[in-house]
């Protein structure tokens, strides 16, 4: 286990903690670098459906950690490698079939914003705020990040937070579509909302998941996206759900 990061499970949901509370949960490189095992751990857990990340205390994550900087990001080419590990962390949250969740309490600025970004949903605290300030520090944000933040709040929102870098509360968050919702019972109302997605078809969401991340990427459909359309109609799944709507009951999926 990393330090800084741990990581738990209940039931069929699993969840990372950002654990530095003293520093804001601030992310330091070797987080970074363990996030796309911990990652994979869920996607390859059969019995794991929904990923939630939160922090520790009372913030999710006030971003990356500065000082670690001057050794690890200066030159060239210790900033290629230290982005390129950054960027390995974001893609393995934005490629995850199953869903994931990021639980926002306080800041939630710079990294700690850009992780939220990768996830599926995020659900805040009325406390929370939300800041990505690359111009603060002279650095250019990551393309990656950028496409994913545009898709998310459209350009003329990224461009006021990227190139401003000023901080926005909860509220202004959800108006922009940068959170989902924002509930003052913030642990209930994810718990709920995980046990919606634990409920579902696992094969529609998944299958859902992989097609709407290739539309926000920029591709196109394939061969592979029809035939998994396809497949879904003969998976044991869709009887089940055509069954449980016409007896009204609640389904009960097979497919893990």
């Amino acid at each position: 286990m990393a330090s800084g990061l741990e990581f738990s499970t209940d039931g069929e949901l699993g969840k990372l903690t950002f654990v530095r509370p003293e520093k804001k949960n601030a992310i330091t490189h070797e987080m970074w670098s363990a996030i796309p095992e911990y990652v994979a751990a869920v996607e390859s857990d059969p019995v794991l459906k929904v990923l939630v990340i939160t922090g520790a205390g009372g913030d999710f994550s006030a971003g990356a950690d500065i000082g670690e900087f001057r050794t690890l990001r200066s030159g060239a080419e210790a900033v290629a490698a230290y982005d390129k590990t950054v960027d390995e962390a974001v893609s393995a949250l934005a490629d995850m079939r199953k869903p994931s969740v990021a639980m926002i309490r306080g800041n939630c600025i710079g990294g700690g914003c850009q992780l939220s970004v990768a996830c599926d949903f995020r659900f805040a605290a009325p406390d929370a705020r939300f800041g990505i300030t690359p111009a603060k520090l002279g650095i250019v944000y990551h393309f990656l990040s950028t496409r994913q933040l545009v898709s998310l709040v459209g350009p003329a929102h990224a461009r006021y937070l990227l190139l401003s870098g000023e901080l926005i509360d909860a509220v202004r968050a959800r108006e922009i579509g940068l959170v989902n919702d924002v509930f003052p019972a913030l642990e209930d109302e994810v718990a709920e909302f995980a046990a919606t997605l634990c409920a579902r078809s696992q094969a529609s969401i998944r299958g859902m998941n992989r097609i709407i991340g290739k539309i926000v990427a920029g591709q196109t459909e394939t061969d592979a996206e029809i035939e998994e359309i396809r497949a879904a109609a003969v998976h044991d799944d869709y009887p089940e759900g055509v069954a449980a709507f016409l007896e009204r009951r609640p389904p009960r999926f097979p497919y893990r």
